[in-house]
This record gives C-alpha cells, structure tokens and sequence, in this order.
C-alpha cells in the first residue's frame, strides 16, 4: 500500500523557519518526481516545489530563496526547508509523487505564521 505522510508543519512566527518531511511507502521512491504543493483558507491548491528524479529543483516565484526542496532516496523521504516565513505561506502542505501515469499525495500538514 502506497502512503505519503507529511510532517513538521506547526505554528511559527514570521521570519521563523520550518522543516517539512515527506515519507513515502509503498513507491521505489527514486523513480518518483516529488512536489510540495499548498492550500491557503479559501483558496485553491498552489504548487510551491518540486525536485526531480534527477534532483534537479525548481520553485514557485513566491518562495524562491526562502524554501529549499531536497530528497534522501535511501531513506525514501523529501524535505522542504522554510526560512524566512510570512504569514501569506500559511496553510495546509501536501507532497505529492508522480511517476509515468501514478500520481499520490499525501494528507497534508498544517502550518500557520502568525505574530
């Protein structure tokens, strides 16, 4: 059985800085292109990260140079580092593995930047 699980997320005030985790089983996890994606209240799901089999990485444009996507496939998790956080990154952080036409997500962790 597949599953994703995230976790890490929790409540931190701007400027602070949060690690997420992403870990997977049940997929050959370095065959399998990873995504952080993110739902605000009242919004729709965004992609925020993503890192490829090949470990090349690419960010959305809101939090380039302050999250750092990386993945360990031999313990079969990713990660996403978060500095510099604002209240605008709040919300619900899912991972998300693609491969070929096999598509999982996880349930998702909360995170909430407040002062």
């Amino acid at each position: 059985q597949v599953q994703l699980v995230e976790s890490g997320g929790g409540f931190v005030q701007p400027g602070g800085s949060l690690r997420l985790s992403c870990a997977t089983r049940g997929i050959v996890f370095d065959r399998y292109n990873m995504d952080w994606y993110r739902q605000a209240p009242g919004k729709q799901r965004e992609w925020v990260a993503g890192i490829s089999v090949g470990r090349d990485t690419n960010y959305a444009d809101s939090v380039k140079g302050r999250f750092t996507v990386s993945r360990d496939n031999a313990e079969n998790i990713m990660y996403l580092q978060m500095n510099s956080l604002k209240p605008e990154d709040t919300g619900d952080y899912y991972c998300n593995a693609v491969s070929q036409n096999k598509d999982y997500w996880g349930q998702g962790t909360q995170v909430t930047v407040s002062s």
